[in-house]
């Protein structure tokens, strides 16, 4: 017999028995308490859908090491793909913050994207961590007093790897640059980088993103006879670029290729014939120490990959994420930002890190040369470390950043 039934034929007993069962319940419901929510959003398709698989399973892993509750709350992780589409981003941090509930959104690969996802987050008053973007502007002009800008940037990339380049004798540069706002940060930061150590930008052309043919670029690049061919590029564009450079013969006829934005994933996508010699910078590589080696191995057993630098941010953006609303006791936007500058950034990929006023963490960066096909031992020995630059000699002064927020 149905409840609603009893309640109209059994005894009065047994009717209230069953309506204080039902209300107990109600409350048990009522009582527990709401997950907290963090989004992992990204360019999961496209021209950069290499770089970012293994992000999700990277935020799970963050969770999983926390405990899977903070402050006596389940966390959730949300995902979804942005399409490096800036709109499409914009509209899910929108509904995440607005409908589901989301506190933090962490990933946010690509610049536009990026730019775009911090003006709701400022609008709405909410934490957005990039990990994947890499556009200086979001710790200046486009800062946050709620965002963070977590793994790397295109001043550091600009520093630590134009630099080095400069200072090796490539005084003369000449630009591929990906027609956006990530390629054109790109591009403005190393010319600086170029002209304060005297050497020259000899021009430059823009592609649009997805580029697949990239012969008539080269071939300008080519009758430059700039020193460097700078690649202000990344994913699939980077590799498809370096490849065709290849095919043209520009290494051979004593023109270099800088890759200004390389991931291990792309190198093993070139693998070590085409790449080797290639010096680039990262925030991460997987075979740096022991406990990077052990993280990757259970990262491993969740994704069959090496981790790039913006899976281990994503890890340790969480991470950090979380550590903060424990020690703050709330979910609360700015106190939880207040205990994130506060606390030391210390995970698997940053040591002594420092969230900066501007939303800059603050860590060391490593200039990496690709290995020859000789030098390494497997397919995964990819790398070895030339330099590892101190955080405040890699990224941008804060009193250089134009943050309208930072005195």
């Amino acid at each position: 017999m149905s409840f609603a039934n009893c309640v109209r034929y059994c005894s009065a007993g047994v009717a209230v028995a069953g309506l204080t069962a039902l209300g107990m319940v109600a409350v048990a419901q009522a009582q527990a308490p709401a997950p907290l929510k963090i989004g992992v959003t990204e360019g999961f398709s496209g021209v950069y859908a290499d770089l970012n698989l293994g992000e999700v399973e990277a935020a799970q892993m963050a969770v999983e090491d926390f405990g899977g509750k903070v402050l006596g709350r389940p966390i959730e992780i949300l995902s979804a793909d942005h399409q490096t589409k800036p709109d499409i981003g914009a509209q899910i941090a929108r509904r995440w913050y607005d409908v589901d509930g989301v506190k933090m959104i962490t990933g946010i690969g690509t610049s536009s994207v990026a730019l775009a996802v911090r003006k709701i987050a400022q609008e709405k008053g909410m934490i957005d961590i990039n990990t994947g973007a890499a556009s200086a502007d979001l710790t200046g002009p486009a800062c946050s007093e709620t965002g963070a800008h977590w793994v790397y940037d295109t001043y550091a990339l600009a520093k630590v790897t134009g630099g080095a380049i400069v200072k090796g004798g490539g005084d003369s540069w000449y630009f591929l640059t990906a027609d956006y706002a990530f390629g054109h940060a790109l591009e403005r930061d190393v010319t600086a980088v170029v002209k304060a150590a005297g050497g020259k930008v000899l021009g430059g052309v823009r592609h649009p993103l997805s580029t697949q043919d990239f012969s008539s670029y080269l071939l300008q690049a080519q009758a430059s006879k700039a020193k460097i061919v700078g690649l202000a590029n990344a994913g699939q564009d980077t590799i498809n670029s370096i490849k065709q450079a290849g095919e043209f013969g520009i290494v051979k006829g004593g023109q270099r290729l800088a890759g200004l934005l390389v991931f291990s994933t792309d190198v093993q996508s070139l693998t070590l014939p085409v790449a080797q010699g290639l010096v680039l910078t990262e925030a991460f590589y997987w075979d740096l120490n022991d406990e990077t080696r052990a993280w990757t191995k259970r990262f491993r057993a969740k994704r069959d990959k090496i981790p790039s630098m913006l899976t281990a941010g994503v890890y340790s953006s969480v991470t950090h994420y979380l550590k903060a609303v424990q020690a703050a006791g709330t979910d609360e936007a700015k106190p939880v930002m207040a205990k994130m500058r506060e606390l030391p950034v210390n995970d698997v990929m940053t040591k002594n890190g420092k969230l900066r006023e501007d939303g800059r963490l603050v860590r060391d960066m490593y200039l990496f040369q690709v290995k020859s096909p000789a030098e390494s031992k497997n397919k995964d020995d990819i790398y070895k470390l030339l330099a590892t630059v101190p955080g405040n000699e890699a990224f941008r002064p804060l009193k250089d950043g134009k943050c309208p927020f930072v005195k």
